[in-house]
């Protein structure tokens, strides 16, 4: 017997809307689907009974899951384009593209372990290129916390990684 899903009111007369509003969006009905799908999980996972305009609720989980996945793809593919280069630069050996990428697979790993500001950090200093000065502006930190940061983010990645066959 399959068990009946909580019926959260107002939620569920939303979803062919939401798959309409981000089909739009995305230009890909599938991934509009996928998204409603997350979205929902993400709902009925949390404590939304208290939600008084549940229409504004699921739109604004599925613009902050839409964001997240983007962001993440972004990362992935800075880190796959430093394989990529660091790799090529290795005379184009296929064997090294497929080590390197699953360096990129474990760092990415190891990054997702720490809190945001440590991988904020790493990301802003070592793929797009900001100095620690300017990363400290930007999050509203000292340059010394930036710096302990990037320290935290380094060993931890060197604990990780000393693990994998390099």
């Amino acid at each position: 017997m399959i068990p009946k899903l909580p019926r959260r009111p107002g939620f569920f007369e939303h979803y062919e809307e939401l798959i309409g509003t981000w089909t739009r969006r995305l230009r890909n009905r599938q991934q509009a689907e996928d998204l409603a799908h997350d979205t929902f999980v993400r709902v009925l996972e949390s404590d939304s009974a208290q939600v008084e305009q549940p229409r504004a609720y699921l739109h604004q989980t599925a613009r902050n899951i839409a964001v997240d996945g983007y962001r993440r793809e972004e990362r992935r593919g800075a880190l796959e384009e430093v394989a990529f280069d660091t790799c090529h630069s290795l005379a184009g050996d296929p064997e090294h593209y497929m080590h390197a990428i699953q360096l990129a697979d474990s760092i990415e790993r190891a990054l997702a372990e720490l809190p945001a500001n440590c991988r904020t950090v790493f990301i802003w200093q070592k793929i797009e290129g900001l100095t620690q000065a300017e990363i400290a502006e930007r999050l509203g930190l000292s340059k010394n916390m930036v710096e302990k940061y990037m320290i935290r983010t380094l060993r931890h990645l060197r604990d990780r990684l000393d693990g994998t066959d390099q």
